[in-house]
């Protein structure tokens, strides 16, 4: 790729990548630590309703307070070498400057939409890490940046970019995809899991939960299976792969056992189609830990093309599947925000993603945790009466289910029982809050009938 070899010309001509920041979460923050360092990457701000959130960010992510201003025009203007960055509350700000590279990291779907929908519009690349954003709705955003010229990309280093990777070296090499996914702790419980009884599902100490740093909503998203599902979303639509409707497995087994577990049904795994999505747990149904999980990983199942190399499958310490048809090719853990620079450099310096939506294939709909009662509030991600369920989109569609995304704040007038997708019939929308995004999922889903049709 010679990523980094480019990075040092455009320092050496003095004309960095501009990169502007929305959001100063975790995320948001690992990539900071790493930016400050880089030849040919100048991060121009950091935009986060709280302000000083974004400047402890930035001390942090071990920057000089002397080069943390207040505003982007200072922050542009800096002189040679320097590098100032500002940190301001109005994202609008970001949007407006000079700026190569937007990145989205609000986590928040409908405000993700609207930030990549002015990112695109003033012919800036957006890279996507609010995934909710994108399971929502990344296929129209796709196609908006195309049509603008500009990429609209995964986020390298979130685990979706790197198993889109992994499915694009597949396919590169000749191999049939058979399934994509990544690992994760689940028990079926789980789907039950709130923000009151999160913690007696991670393993932090009571002074780190008490502590007040971790969000409960977010590591109940994380446990509940709606995390998954909307990563294993971007995944689907991404490589083109359908996921089956009767949602993720999360079957358990070791890293010498993917290719064993991730097969179709018919020669004994548990997949109802070739060429689609899953994840596997990092521990046996009775709660166990699996040794050499893959946990923080990701994979690829591919099927030998042909006889030959199905005697390499073997000829090679590869794990095959018993059959000896099917093998794996994994990688055990991912660096998160440390890795993000590789999307910006692809996006600026190539003009490529790290993984963008080719059609829709995939949705993540809001199910019951429990029995719901017409006037009940739907809380959205994390909380207490809904979790993320994995779907194809032809069945989501057909079926008028309620996107999680959309899920937030919403009011039933219908009962709902524990188990059952919530249908848009079911609640009443807030339409003119969400009118931009419910015009780009309406644009997504008509992007159904040419491009993501069951095989």
């Amino acid at each position: 790729m010679d990523l980094h070899r480019q990075l040092e010309e455009k320092e050496r001509a003095g004309r960095p990548v501009r990169v502007g920041l929305i959001g100063a979460g975790r995320f948001g923050t690992m990539y900071l630590s790493q930016a400050r360092g880089l030849p040919g990457i100048h991060v121009v701000a950091v935009a986060d309703l709280d302000v000083e959130r974004a400047r402890a960010s930035f001390a942090r992510a071990g920057w000089p307070a002397e080069d943390v201003v207040d505003d982007v025009a200072t922050a542009i203007g800096g002189q040679g070498g320097e590098r100032r960055a500002a940190a301001v509350r109005d994202a609008q700000e970001l949007l407006d400057a000079d700026l190569d590279v937007v990145v989205e990291a609000t986590g928040n779907p409908v405000v993700g939409i609207r930030h990549a929908l002015a990112a695109i519009g003033s012919g800036k690349h957006v890279v996507m890490v609010t995934v909710e954003a994108d399971a929502l709705a990344g296929p129209a955003l796709a196609r908006r940046a195309s049509a603008a010229g500009v990429v609209y990309s995964l986020a390298y280093g979130d685990q979706p970019a790197l198993v889109h990777e992994l499915v694009d070296w597949a396919r590169t090499s000749g191999f049939t995809v058979v399934c994509a996914g990544k690992g994760a702790k689940y028990l079926p419980t789980y789907h039950d899991m709130n923000p009151d009884n999160v913690w007696e599902h991670w393993e932090f100490s009571e002074e780190l939960t008490s502590s007040g740093q971790l969000n409960p909503r977010m590591h109940t998203a994380f446990r509940d299976g709606t995390k998954a599902a909307i990563e294993m979303a971007a995944v689907a639509n991404a490589g083109g792969l359908l996921p089956s409707d009767e949602g993720l497995t999360f079957s358990p087994g070791d890293v010498e056992q993917i290719a064993t577990v991730c097969r179709p049904r018919e020669v004994g795994g548990v997949l109802a189609r070739e060429g689609t999505v899953e994840v596997m747990s990092s521990v046996t149904r009775e709660g166990d830990l699996i040794p050499h999980n893959i946990q923080e990983g990701m994979f690829v199942v591919v099927r030998a093309t042909n006889d030959y190399v199905a005697g390499c499958f073997g000829d090679y310490p590869w794990h095959p599947d018993p059959t000896g048809r099917y093998a794996a090719l994994y990688r055990p853990y991912h660096y998160v925000g440390l890795e993000l620079n590789v999307s910006v450099a692809h996006a600026a310096l190539r003009g490529v993603a790290t993984g963008t939506p080719l059609g829709f294939y995939a949705d993540v709909v809001a199910t019951a945790k429990k029995d719901l009662r017409a006037g009940d509030l739907l809380d959205g991600e994390g909380g207490y009466t809904v979790w993320g369920k994995l779907v194809s989109a032809p069945w989501s569609v057909q079926h008028g289910a309620l996107p999680v995304a959309l899920a937030h704040h919403v009011p039933l007038v219908r009962d709902v029982a524990r188990g059952e997708v919530v249908r848009r019939e079911d609640v009443a929308l807030e339409e003119a809050s969400l009118a931009q995004a419910m015009a780009l999922r309406e644009e997504t889903e008509a992007l159904l009938v040419a491009d993501a049709v069951p095989a």
